[in-house]
């Protein structure tokens, strides 16, 4: 009597325990967080606390999500869930700066009425023509609103970097200001449309730089004389496009914009390609097409060399040859499309299809140089660099592809540069007689103070219109028709400088969906075996099948031997191939059967072991540890 009650005491301490265990936990821990993913799918970065914790304003998300999207497609429902989860850590780390709102979109309701007012996109899944939504609106307390019309399972690994970059926007609705210093008429050329007889449309001789154009829907383009020495306070990103001849004060400026911690991307070129193009009054072309930034590159512990060009044979652009040559058109290597050099992890290149690059030079870093060079625009295994001289002062794409040899492997054309800088100058250079400083004019700075962030590239014709984008006139109207990604390729990249340390440092992270890793291999290893049988057993079929047809119409399988009389031989022959197609028939459907067979068999077997045998092990260490702890209070009580 006395054992049963101690044993109901304990049943009910122990009872008591767990319950004031889970209120603790319920209390104390609720917000704690552990997460033993991989890929840390559920830690947030720093730059998206950086961003949270700098909110002055209350941002509204409100999340439009239909069910029936994850009843019909699962793994939008597994999505779904993370979305919510990381949602709800925004609200937590903002200390409720971050408001949520979930809504569920029905047909026809005012719920779907609102979806669609935030410009979030419907989605049929069905036959039925029934919309589904998955997606987000933001808005501040100026009501200024930003979305994610839906979200693609494509961009899951940018999940974080789009979340944070709308409630950055949110937080700061001002478009910022880009300043802008080049040699190239980006802005058009009056006197060549004048010349041209251009009326301004887009992409014709003398206008604006489509790539600009598009630039200035998102931001505010200003664009700086080349000779400043004063970059305006307002200017968060500086583009130095092809900027030629830089006296050593607007030079002293730049330096200091970046010391100061301010955006910089650089597009130095050895040979401009946009120049060369452009009209001479005497009617040569120009002698001086190239760029550099040398100076403040090496100071800075990057390399750039103009005397040569990157030459790449894969994407190479089709040229028209020698007009005497009989090859009407050859590979061009010095002009190429990058498809598989994009850097798929950042944000600015992830969802890019190809960028198109000319003459442009090589990026890289110096030795020993204290920075981190990330490359965004990198050719194939199979680029050389190819001298300038061999360009001018006419290229032979014929001549150049027979001594072009690929050797040294890809080359960086464009590279974000993270790390802390040491200034080109000892102090601000020295004034002439009689010059005065401008207002402004920047004090001398030695180092960042914090790691600075560049973009650097190679070439400045992605720029160019003839490189990405076409121009066609569609019963009087301009209709843009893009073959590469320049345009935007420049546009995210600006977009990313101007989000600060806080959205460059952001990088793509793996999905919620992760495969079976092995039994994928195992699955590749079982189809390789039985492809192998199915490849030769198809061979011994079609050998069959034509000998077959040799003896139905003769041995030549000539039209004229249709009517040739089969002999008993040739029938019990025929026969006998008939047999054994049918028997190799079903062979390879066999075959075919042991292959689904053996793969549904393998991902069984892993399914159950991640089912079962965890529990079970965990199950049985349970039991090990009361027979361990039963037979010690045993041995206590002798």
């Amino acid at each position: 009597m006395r054992r049963t009650t101690s044993s109901l005491l304990g049943v009910l301490a122990v009872l008591a325990l767990l319950v004031g265990i889970n209120v603790l936990a319920d209390s104390r821990l609720a917000n704690v967080r552990l997460d033993l993913t991989q890929q840390g799918l559920y830690t947030l970065s720093p730059g998206t606390r950086q961003v949270l914790a700098g909110l002055r304003e209350p941002v509204t998300l409100r999340l439009y999500y239909s069910p029936a999207l994850g009843t019909r497609i699962p793994a939008y429902g597994a999505y779904a869930d993370r979305v919510r989860e990381m949602l709800r850590q925004y609200q937590q780390i903002s200390r409720g700066k971050v408001r949520l709102e979930f809504y569920n979109p029905e047909p026809y309701s005012a719920t779907e009425d609102k979806a669609l007012a935030y410009g979030l996109q419907g989605v049929p899944v069905d036959a039925s023509g029934e919309q589904v939504y998955f997606g987000l609106a933001g808005s501040n307390m100026l009501d200024d609103e930003r979305s994610i019309g839906f979200f693609q399972s494509d961009r899951e690994r940018f999940l974080e970097y789009d979340l944070t970059r709308l409630i950055y926007e949110l937080s700061n609705p001002a478009r910022p200001v880009v300043g802008v210093i080049s040699s190239l008429p980006l802005d058009g050329d009056a006197r060549t449309m004048m010349m041209m007889r251009n009326n301004g449309g887009l992409g014709g001789p003398g206008a604006p730089f489509i790539s600009m154009v598009q630039l200035r829907q998102s931001f505010t383009v200003r664009t700086l004389d080349a000779a400043t020495q004063v970059i305006p306070p307002d200017v968060k990103v500086l583009l130095l496009a092809h900027a030629q001849h830089l006296s050593e004060d607007t030079l002293y400026a730049i330096d200091q914009f970046v010391m100061r911690g301010g955006r910089l991307m650089v597009m130095v070129d050895p040979q401009s390609e946009a120049q060369l193009a452009l009209p001479n009054p005497t009617g040569a072309p120009p002698a001086d097409t190239s760029s550099d930034l040398k100076r403040l590159f090496d100071a800075w512990g990057i390399t750039f060399d103009a005397t040569h060009v990157v030459g790449d044979l894969t994407g190479a652009w089709r040229v028209r040859a020698d007009p005497t040559d009989r090859q009407q058109a050859v590979d061009y290597v010095a002009w190429f499309n990058i498809r598989d050099g994009l850097n798929r992890d950042d944000p600015a290149t992830a969802d890019l299809g190809q960028v198109t690059v000319a003459t442009a030079g090589a990026i890289g870093k110096k030795p020993g140089a204290e920075i981190t060079l990330t490359p965004l625009l990198s050719s194939s295994p199979q680029s050389a660099l190819v001298p300038l001289s061999a360009l001018k002062p006419q290229p032979d794409p014929a001549k150049i592809l027979a001594g072009f040899k690929p050797e040294g492997g890809p080359r960086v054309i464009a590279a974000r540069v993270h790390g802390m800088l040491h200034s080109a100058f000892s102090g601000p250079p020295a004034l002439a007689a009689g010059q005065k400083r401008p207002d402004g004019f920047p004090a001398y700075i030695a180092e960042t103070a914090a790691p600075a962030n560049l973009v650097v590239m190679g070439d400045s014709d992605i720029l160019a219109d003839r490189f990405w984008v076409q121009v066609q006139d569609f019963f009087g109207q301009q209709q843009l028709r893009p073959f590469s990604d320049n345009g935007p390729f420049v546009a995210n990249v600006v977009g990313t400088l101007t989000g600060g340390d806080a959205l460059i440092g952001l990088r793509a992270r793996g999905t919620s969906q992760r495969p079976f890793e092995v039994i994928d291999a195992m699955q590749r290893q079982a189809e390789a075996r039985f492809r192998q049988t199915e490849q030769a057993l198809q061979t011994h079929l079609e050998a069959v099948q034509k000998q077959l047809t040799e003896l139905r119409t003769g041995h030549g399988g000539n039209a004229a031997d249709q009517s040739a009389v089969i002999t008993p031989e040739q029938r019990r022959s025929i026969d006998a191939l008939r047999q054994d197609a049918v028997q190799t028939r079903g062979k390879l459907r066999a075959v075919q059967l042991d292959l689904r067979r053996d793969i549904a068999r393998l991902e069984n077997e892993v399914k159950l072991a991640d089912i079962v045998a965890v529990p079970a092990v965990l199950a049985f260490a349970a039991i090990g540890l009361g027979l361990l702890r039963r037979r010690r209070r045993a041995r206590a009580r002798r």
